[in-house]
């Protein structure tokens, strides 16, 4: 069989970091042991019942069986524009700043494509979601790094960027709640952001894919709230986890209407659109009743509870992440990121994610996602104290 090479486009891509975790993982069932895997971020629970309803009756329509809009129903569009309206208050016109996506990974590898030539900058957060670095390949843009701090509650500190990449930048991912690190925004930090990327000509993308998960009574903010923020970018929403849909794929972006319309313009080359019962399933979700979000939101707060006090009771010294379904662990001394993953894995069969696979300055972390039972979580606490490395 003739092997024919992949194109230089493919081989700038990032290496998978995670492909090596997963390998790892599996090794380890096969061998026959019982591993909590607490280092995937795929949600655990099934899609509430009236959503997965509304896809049966939907795929029944005939109208479904055929494509759909180029750019997606109004009615989804509608749906997205009155959940913003009805959980943050911010009008969103359906017919301009709204752009239906395939999962929010989508938006967020499509954006660098649609705004940016080769050569030119995107401020990306460090640690952060690997995805946004497949984006900016795909664009042959470059990056600049931005350094979350625990000192700073792991909010870039704009004051640390240079003159010269203020002004190379033209693009800047955010995301709060945050994956890996849990942390949230503050309106304060939003209104920093939107003021920088009015003098500097920054489009901000926030990925707002953990949004409906914040604790403690907090409910998370939209960085559309912050005044002047669709002026100067985006929110891309996935239904990923605020309704258990992540193998549905389906999200969309608002916000600024020339970046919608970019948004639009690429996916009118490279799709139709979603089948229409997912459409219908979708708006459905967002316009329906809202008790299955806070039930979930409940679990996860009940599961972090467990977690962040088991760990603390056998004298780990940990932080309770603000918001998402993840936790993130500084690593004892003595230890790399990998390392530790690797002992905890070889030597209590609990997967975690090295920090380091989320840029460098993840190193000295393990992100921990809260995607198993209380039982489960109670039990690889009981299995991390038997280490007696505490």
């Amino acid at each position: 069989m003739k092997v024919y090479p992949q194109s230089d486009l493919l081989k700038s891509l990032p290496k998978q970091f995670f492909a090596s975790l997963v390998m790892k993982v599996n090794q380890s069932i096969q061998e026959g042991f019982d591993v909590i895997n607490l280092g995937q971020g795929n949600p655990d629970q099934p899609t509430p019942e009236h959503i997965i309803q509304r896809l049966q009756s939907a795929a029944e329509n005939p109208i479904n069986h055929k494509y759909s809009p180029f750019q997606g129903f109004r009615s989804l569009k509608e749906g997205a524009a009155q959940f913003y309206q009805r959980e943050y208050g911010v009008t969103i016109d359906p017919d301009k700043e709204v752009a239906i996506l395939f999962g929010g990974k989508a938006g967020l590898v499509e954006i660098p494509q649609c705004l940016l030539n080769p050569g030119e900058s995107v401020f990306v957060p460090d640690p952060g979601y690997p995805d946004y670095w497949s984006g900016v390949a795909l664009a042959k843009a470059e990056m600049i790094t931005m350094p979350l701090k625990e000192e700073n509650d792991f909010l870039p500190d704009y004051s640390e960027l240079s003159s010269e990449e203020l002004e190379k930048g033209k693009l800047m991912f955010l995301n709060y709640p945050n994956n890996p690190t849990g942390a949230v925004a503050t309106n304060e930090f939003f209104e920093k952001t939107v003021k920088l990327a009015k003098q500097h000509d920054i489009c901000v993308v926030h990925d707002f894919a953990y949004g409906a998960i914040g604790f403690d009574g907090q409910k998370p903010i939209s960085f559309m709230q912050t005044e002047g923020a669709k002026d100067i970018g985006i929110e891309i929403y996935t239904l990923s986890k605020t309704y258990n849909m992540a193998g549905w794929r389906v999200g969309f972006a608002v916000g600024n209407e020339s970046v919608i319309s970019a948004i639009n313009l690429l996916q009118d080359h490279l799709y139709v659109s979603l089948f229409g019962a997912v459409q219908e399933a979708a708006t459905a979700a967002l316009t329906e009743s809202q008790q299955c979000v806070q039930e979930l939101n409940d679990l996860y707060e009940k599961r972090r509870n467990t977690l962040i006090s088991g760990l603390r009771s056998i004298g780990w010294e940990v932080s309770a992440p603000r918001g998402s379904f993840f936790a993130w662990l500084k690593v004892p001394n003595g230890f790399s990121s990998e390392e530790f993953a690797d002992f905890l894995l070889e030597k209590a069969h609990i997967a975690v994610a090295p920090g380091i696979g989320f840029g460098s300055w993840g190193e000295g972390y393990v992100r921990v996602g809260l995607l198993t039972s209380e039982e489960r979580l109670q039990e690889a606490v009981d299995r991390i104290k038997g280490l007696n490395i505490f």
